[in-house]
C-alpha cells in the first residue's frame, strides 16, 4: 500500500489500482450505510455490534483525555447512550466512527470544564493507558521484544514515560495528538471531530508532539540517571 501511494502520481488516473481502491471504498460506504440504516431502525443487534466494535477505542480515548478510569467508564457509557438517542440526526456527512469520536470528545471536554470550574486535579490511572496503541516513541517496545534485561527495563520505562507524558499534555494538544497518533485519524477527520480549522489542527498537533517529545526525553533522562546511580 505504501509503495502504491508513493508512486501514485505516476500511475494512470484510471489504472487498475485506482479502480480497485474506488470499488473497495464504495463497498465499504455501502456496508456502513446499511449498518446506519439498521441503527436508525433501532435494531438492537446493530447497537450491540456497534458497542462491540467501538467500546474499547472510545474507552481508551476517554481515559487518555480524562485520566480517571471510573470517569472514563462513565463517559464511555454516556457516549453510546447519546449515539442511541441521536442516531436519527446523523446525516452521513462524515464516517460513523468520526461522529462517535466527536460525541466522545465533546463529552470529555464538558467533563474537563466541570473539573476546571471546581478546581479539581487530574489523577491519572496510568496503568490503564497501555491497553491500546502507544505513540510512535514507544510502539512495539516491550520486555518480550528485547534481548537484554537492561533493555527490557528501558523499554518498559519508555512506555511508561510516553503514557505519563500524554497525560501531562495541555488539553488542547492532548486530544488532537491522541486522535492523530493513537487513533490514527486523518487531519480532515480530526478537524471534523474537534470543530477546528485544519490549519489549527496541524499546528496544534505539531506543538503537542514537540511538547510530548520534551516531556518524554526529560523523564527518560531522569530514569537513566536513577539507574546509573543504583
Amino acid at each position: 500500500m505504501l509503495i502504491y501511494l508513493q508512486g501514485e502520481k505516476h500511475a494512470p488516473r484510471n489504472g487498475p489500482g485506482r479502480e480497485t481502491s474506488t470499488l473497495a471504498k464504495v463497498a465499504a460506504d455501502d456496508a456502513e450505510a446499511v449498518f446506519i440504516a439498521r441503527l436508525v431502525a433501532r435494531d438492537e443487534t446493530a447497537f450491540n455490534e456497534l458497542v462491540v466494535v467501538y467500546e474499547r477505542r472510545v474507552f481508551a480515548l476517554t481515559l487518555r483525555m480524562l485520566g480517571r478510569r471510573a470517569e472514563a467508564e462513565e463517559i464511555t457509557q454516556d457516549v453510546f447512550v447519546q449515539v442511541f438517542k441521536s442516531i436519527d440526526s446523523f446525516r452521513g456527512e462524515s464516517k460513523l466512527s468520526t461522529w462517535i469520536f466527536r460525541v466522545a470528545v465533546n463529552l470529555c471536554k464538558n467533563r474537563m470544564k466541570y473539573h476546571a470550574r471546581r478546581g479539581g486535579s487530574r489523577q491519572e490511572d496510568l496503568d490503564s493507558l497501555g491497553d491500546h496503541t502507544s505513540l510512535g516513541a514507544a510502539e512495539g517496545v516491550s520486555a518480550g521484544a528485547v534481548a537484554r534485561p537492561d533493555e527490557a527495563v528501558e523499554g518498559q520505562q519508555m512506555v511508561g514515560a510516553v503514557r505519563a507524558a500524554i497525560a501531562e499534555l495541555d488539553p488542547e494538544f492532548r486530544q488532537l495528538v491522541i486522535l492523530r497518533d493513537v487513533e490514527d485519524l486523518s487531519y480532515e477527520e480530526i478537524a471534523e471531530v474537534s470543530g477546528l480549522p485544519i490549519g489549527t489542527v496541524k499546528s496544534r498537533i505539531h506543538r503537542g508532539r514537540a511538547q510530548l517529545k520534551e516531556k518524554v526525553e526529560r523523564r527518560m533522562a531522569a530514569a537513566h540517571k536513577k539507574r546509573t546511580k543504583a
